[in-house]
């Protein structure tokens, strides 16, 4: 029999995202979020959550625009960093020794050294409470090279994305291949 936990946000494991935007001086800055995901197919689309208090929540309303930068097992402490200070008081790009690059697509700064990077722009907000879900379509996916196969898609296990768990707060790494998708499931067909 299962424990009952009541309702608590503990959806694990959760990704580890930079969520990065322009302040109104042009000067980058980002958030570390949890709570995100890809939430349509066509257009292309993802969607994060962030608090109304959050420097970076005002800025990507104000430029409806922002980038889902993913780090590296390495930088687990880059992404943490950029999750427990604020942007309004502190350039974390110089502090962290990372490159803001401007995406040519939307009015949103990628980071260069993070593995991989989503360039998107909003299309709809949604107030829920204590959050507000962004949804943004994103307009491209930039890939470091060496995270890619040779067909040129992203090695999940080269990439080496980080996972976070929300009843710990401890970040963790992603684990080893299990199966083909759409496939290890076969057996159980009827």
């Amino acid at each position: 029999m299962k424990t009952s936990l009541g309702p608590k946000t503990l959806a694990s494991p959760a990704p580890v995202w930079v969520v990065c935007a322009y302040d109104a001086a042009g000067r980058a800055t980002g958030a570390t979020i949890a709570w995100g995901d890809i939430c349509c197919s066509n257009p292309p689309s993802l969607a994060i959550s962030l608090q109304p208090p959050r420097h970076t929540y005002g800025l990507i309303k104000a430029a409806k625009a922002f980038t889902v930068n993913i780090p590296a097992q390495s930088q687990a402490s880059l992404a943490d960093y950029f999750g427990i200070v604020s942007g309004r008081d502190v350039d974390k790009f110089a502090a962290a020794n990372l490159t803001a690059v401007k995406s040519g697509l939307v009015n949103a700064p990628y980071i260069e050294e993070f593995p991989l990077a989503f360039e998107c722009a909003l299309t709809h907000t949604l107030d829920l409470g204590t959050h507000t879900l962004f949804v943004g379509e994103i307009k491209d996916v930039k890939a470091d090279p060496a995270i890619l196969d040779p067909a040129g898609k992203i090695d999940i296990q080269k990439l080496g994305a980080v996972m976070f768990s929300p009843a710990t707060r401890q970040y963790y790494g992603l684990g080893p291949l299990l199966g083909a998708g759409f496939s290890i499931g076969a057996a159980w067909k009827k």
